[in-house]
């Protein structure tokens, strides 16, 4: 199954831009480009020399036929979809960056997982509010750690847009003998499930480094569920989505994962280390940080109850005790579920 897509553009060289660009060359015809871009061109110049990506994923040769692109005008040069691989926070300068070279009416596929601190926008909404109103936008999401996508290990995600026939296009290029790929016209609560879930992990992995037990990890999933779809629903979502794979599925991998990030940052919190010293334990972006910020924001306009949520953001912001948070939520006023 060959891509739909010509030429593809990748804004980003993180693991899963980095996934991507093997999965797309793999796949790739003979007269087309996959072209691989970064914010640093020193590092993207590494990346190539190396063969490989080893800040974000040691370990896994890049394609030989993937061509490093530094300059902003060339990457964008005869692009007929855009991969938008660059972290949420850090999207809306990309994008103001690079603009003013993008082809007209070519999409873009956001695999970003997050919510804009202050704007609290959706990264798609970034996009349509740097680039224009009328962009073609589509989400890919889902339980794909990046790690085990370079090891050809199986898996399913799923393409996110409003139109049905950009969605079905991409989930053809996406599709793999080893990654599934299913369609959904629900973007918004594609987007919320991705972000929420790594702030749930947050609070998955300091469960398990305070060794709390299984009792309380899958209580914390079930009522962290709960909290996404209450958001989620407030915000003009599907409740289905929150019980598909780029909600339930993509939960459940963040938060038992040993490799995710947020769960991690967690787990460091939980065995006794500050915030800070958990965040300086790794390079990548741990989203789930300035996701929680923003979705305790959002919560608070919605009118929303986030009990999670804002235990995490006390924790993480206002230096409250991981036994202080805990024993607030299991003290709270009882109620049905």
């Amino acid at each position: 199954m060959q891509n739909m897509f010509k030429n593809i553009s990748i804004i980003g060289d993180g693991a899963m831009a980095s996934v991507l660009a093997m999965l797309l060359c793999e796949k790739q015809q003979a007269d087309s480009q996959i072209k691989m871009w970064g914010y640093d061109g020193e590092q993207l110049k590494q990346i190539q020399l190396a063969g490989e990506n080893k800040k974000f994923l040691p370990g896994y040769k890049m394609p030989a036929s993937l061509v490093f692109e530094p300059s902003d005008e060339k990457i964008m040069a005869d692009a007929d979809l855009i991969v938008s691989a660059a972290p949420c926070q850090f999207m809306r300068s990309v994008w103001e960056r690079l603009k003013k070279y993008i082809p007209q009416n070519v999409p873009i596929v956001s695999i970003a997982k997050g919510i804009e601190n202050n704007t609290l926008l959706r990264p798609t909404q970034i996009l349509a509010d740097v680039l224009g109103k009328k962009l073609k936008t589509a989400v890919l999401s889902g339980p794909t750690i990046a790690d085990e996508l370079a090891k050809r290990l199986p898996a399913v995600a799923c393409i996110a847009a409003e139109d049905d026939e950009l969605a079905k296009k991409m989930q053809y290029t996406f599709n793999a003998d080893w990654l599934r790929v299913y369609t959904n016209t629900d973007v918004v609560g594609v987007e919320l499930a991705g972000a929420m879930k790594n702030v749930i992990a947050i609070a998955a992995g300091i469960i398990d480094g305070i060794g709390a037990g299984d009792n309380a990890k899958a209580a914390l999933l079930s009522r962290g569920l709960a909290e996404i779809t209450r958001l989620g629903v407030a915000c003009g979502a599907k409740t289905q989505t929150f019980a598909g794979l780029t909600g339930l599925g993509d939960l459940v991998t963040t938060c038992v994962s040993p490799k995710g990030r947020n769960r991690s940052f967690g787990e460091r919190i939980g065995k006794g280390q500050s915030v800070k010293q958990a965040r300086m334990a790794n390079e990548s972006v741990v989203e789930g940080i300035a996701t929680c910020e923003s979705a305790a924001a959002l919560g608070q306009k919605c009118e929303i109850e986030m009990p999670i949520t804002q235990a995490v953001y006390e924790v993480i912001f206002e230096d409250k005790s991981v036994k202080t948070a805990i024993s607030e939520l299991m003290n709270r006023q009882l109620k049905a579920e």
